[in-house]
């Protein structure tokens, strides 16, 4: 890891562990974006370029120099108006109404470290010894705009962290339309681009197509990441598979509205850029004062899409998740959700956890409906005080009744939201986000809280803040149930009305930062309907999102495999449910739903009480089994070894990072009449060691199990599975 300046050439090369990024500026101040891919020995002097003077349909902006043009010219922070006519990665106003600024770098910086981005989540440095990080400072002559382009490599990471940071230095006040957190010109388009979209109940299917002229998206305008777009895109060359190509990916930091897009021009070149959504976005920015965009972190790697995803897995684990289960094994919970609804008293409560302490389950979470007078999803929300008629003894007296057991005490919370019908609504309706006139759109029977205010956040800091010292409360579960509509807050002037999407996010995050803090102890899981806000931006303050309220174990397969892609498997919540399936109305054994959910933060969404005496026993066996291998969930390496995108099941493992041990998966759909065998080749083990299946007892060579495989049992019927765990001999 190290950031060199070769002054004569004026060659920026940034290096990872494996990794080389590099920028050039050119004669006129223009940063150039010049290589990334594998690490290179140096930086090379010649050859990073070729000009070239083209039809006048490409300006040149020097007319000494011909050979350039904005249009084909490879830019770090391209702008809009002076002869490049793709997106641009900024766009500013200016008070006499146009928008044409042009940046020059004026001075550089390289420091020690990673610093903070105030205000906004971001993958940290713990010593200054880990990451390395360089500012590009570029200024517009005219209109004293400054934009501070801030680029951080790790020690331990091939992973490029890159934000922009808005500086009005002159004395006009200026309006952002546009700014991205990161813009790169890659020389050609030969690449497909991988994306992962759906909707409510089934999040981030895989998609994969070639990059074609013109504009390609994705996109949130919905205020959070979204169920339907994941603020992500990767490019990968034509044949690239798990093991082997170049993959280059994008994830942004953010958990509100966003894009990620690649636009392929006229000579075939590619500008991928990711950032703030400009949609419906504007900012003001008065003289002296800044704008931070969110973060977007880029891995490259040479191994294929495997290997981008272990780049992406290892450094949030690490680097980007924080509080004490960032390093620490996460508990088996029981959450009473699909077992009792809204239905529910302490007594019944306390029936569950007791059944699940004698499977040995470590955490009963209680979920919605334990506040105010909260029957339905139709009032309630905002009133965040315990419901005597449900719980006489309070939440005290009911976690007491669960330690009794030997068990830890979660809790729901759905803090941003609030119900028309309830206290805090009658008694501050101008709360929620609003327009004045309009109608207030409701969607479950509920409203947006408008936490552009600073009033409104106080609140939930100090209402949620005050349940969770009212009790041995150990885990929560942050919900969030449905998008924005009506952006308007009642505090803002009409020139800022387009800043409270974003204002919202910064006001969530200074609640998210102010309780994590003050509860380090406590394991928060964020929640969005499901996975409608599975970003980076939520796992810096909780270490787990709940993948999806689809519990089904075949529709997770589809879900939890997209989701790895980017996010580490120890991010994942996963659980077994009652079937048939609450979602899907599927009927899959007890088993596979097990298999499944032990790739992920392990429990149980289903009525103990109601389980047969073999059906305990059986349940019984997966915990037992899954607290043998969390510790691979948690810190392993993550290997996909069949799609479920791609053909009849699915398969993947997890081994040590010192490859001692593995625990791998295979899941088939639908059975097939007179099948042929087959095997299963694992991947990442030592070639040369042997390892033990547990199940069997039989020793085989590292280099038999990857190259030859695993035979998989034959197996009668549809939604079947098998596990391995593997140990080295």
């Amino acid at each position: 890891m190290k950031i060199d300046y070769i002054e004569e050439h004026r060659l920026f090369h940034l290096q990872g562990p494996n990794t080389s990024y590099i920028i050039r500026i050119n004669e006129h101040g223009v940063p150039m974006h010049a290589y990334w891919g594998r690490k290179l020995a140096e930086a090379p002097a010649e050859g990073l370029f070729v000009f070239e003077e083209r039809p006048s349909f490409s300006p040149n902006p020097y007319p000494e120099d011909r050979t350039i043009s904005f249009d084909t010219l490879p830019q770090e922070y391209p702008a809009y108006g002076t002869g490049d006519f793709r997106h641009p990665a900024y766009q500013v106003r200016l008070e006499d109404g146009t928008t044409i600024t042009e940046l020059v770098c004026v001075e550089h910086r390289i420091t020690a470290g990673k610093p903070k981005l105030k205000g906004l989540p971001s993958t940290y440095a713990e010593n200054d010894s880990e990451a390395q990080t360089l500012e590009l400072v570029l200024r517009d002559g005219q209109t004293g705009l400054e934009v501070v382009l801030s680029y951080t490599v790790f020690k331990e990471h091939d992973a490029l962290a890159r934000s922009a940071r808005l500086n009005n230095l002159g004395a006009a006040k200026l309006r952002l339309l546009r700014a991205l957190s990161g813009s790169v010109d890659f020389r050609h388009d030969r690449f497909h681009l991988l994306q992962l979209s759906g909707a409510w109940a089934r999040e981030r299917d895989l998609f994969r197509r070639p990059l074609v002229p013109g504009m390609q998206s994705v996109e949130s305008r919905r205020g959070s990441s979204s169920h339907q777009q994941n603020p992500f895109l990767a490019l990968v060359a034509p044949g690239t598979d798990e093991d082997c190509g170049d993959a280059y990916g994008f994830n942004l930091v953010y958990s509100g509205s966003f894009v990620a897009q690649a636009e392929v021009d006229h000579y075939r070149t590619t500008r991928v850029s990711i950032g703030l959504n400009p949609f419906d976005f504007e900012w003001c920015l008065e003289s002296g004062e800044s704008f931070q965009t969110p973060e977007v972190v880029m891995a490259y790697s040479p191994d294929g899409i495997g290997g981008m995803s272990r780049i992406y897995h290892r450094l949030y684990r690490s680097r980007l998740c924080r509080g004490a289960y960032r390093d620490r094994e996460r508990p088996v919970l029981v959450n009473n959700w699909e077992a009792t609804y809204f239905d529910f008293n302490a007594d019944k409560i306390e029936s569950i956890a007791k059944v699940g302490q004698e499977l040995g389950i470590e955490l009963f979470v209680l979920d919605d409906g334990w506040f105010g007078h909260r029957d339905s999803d139709n009032s309630s929300l905002g009133d965040w005080t315990v419901d005597a008629r449900k719980l006489p003894g309070g939440l005290k007296d009911l976690a007491s009744r669960v330690n009794a057991l030997d068990m830890k005490f979660g809790l729901w919370f759905e803090p941003e939201m609030v119900s028309p019908d309830s206290e805090l609504y009658r008694t501050h309706p101008d709360w929620c986000l609003h327009v004045p006139g309009r109608r207030r759109t409701e969607a479950r029977q509920q409203l947006v809280l408008d936490l552009s205010r600073e009033e409104v956040c106080d609140y939930l800091i100090e209402a949620v803040g005050s349940v969770l010292r009212s009790a041995p409360i150990t885990y929560v579960k942050w919900d969030m149930n449905r998008n924005m509509t009506e952006i308007g807050s009642a505090l803002l002037p009409p020139e800022r009305q387009r800043e409270t999407a974003h204002r919202y996010m910064l006001g969530l995050y200074r609640v998210l930062e102010t309780i994590t803090s003050e509860f380090p102890e406590i394991l928060f899981e964020s929640c969005s309907g499901g996975g409608g806000r599975f970003d980076p931006g939520m796992l810096h303050y909780m270490p787990q999102t709940w993948t999806s309220d689809n519990s089904d174990a075949i529709s997770r397969l589809r879900i939890q495999y997209g989701t790895s892609l980017a996010y580490p498997v120890s991010s994942m919540g996963a659980h077994v449910s009652a079937v048939p399936n609450h979602q899907v109305g599927r009927m899959t054994s007890l088993k596979t739903r097990g298999d499944v959910a032990m790739s992920g933060n392990f429990g149980y969404e289903l009525d103990l009480t109601q389980m047969s005496e073999d059906e305990k026993t059986e349940v019984k066996a997966q915990i037992s089994q899954y607290k043998q291998i969390r510790h691979l969930v948690q810190f392993g390496d993550f290997y996909r070894l069949r799609s479920p995108f791609e053909g009849g099941d699915a398969a993947w493992m997890m081994v040590a990072e010192d490859g001692g041990e593995a625990f791998a998966v295979y899941v088939r759909e639908l059975a097939e009449a007179n099948s042929p065998m087959d095997w299963l080749k694992l991947r990442g083990l030592e070639a040369k060691a042997r390892y033990r299946v547990e199940e069997s007892g039989i020793v085989y060579g590292g280099d038999q199990l990857m190259y030859v495989g695993l035979p998989i049992p034959r197996v009668r019927g549809d939604f079947q599975s098998c596990v391995w765990r593997l140990v080295r001999v």
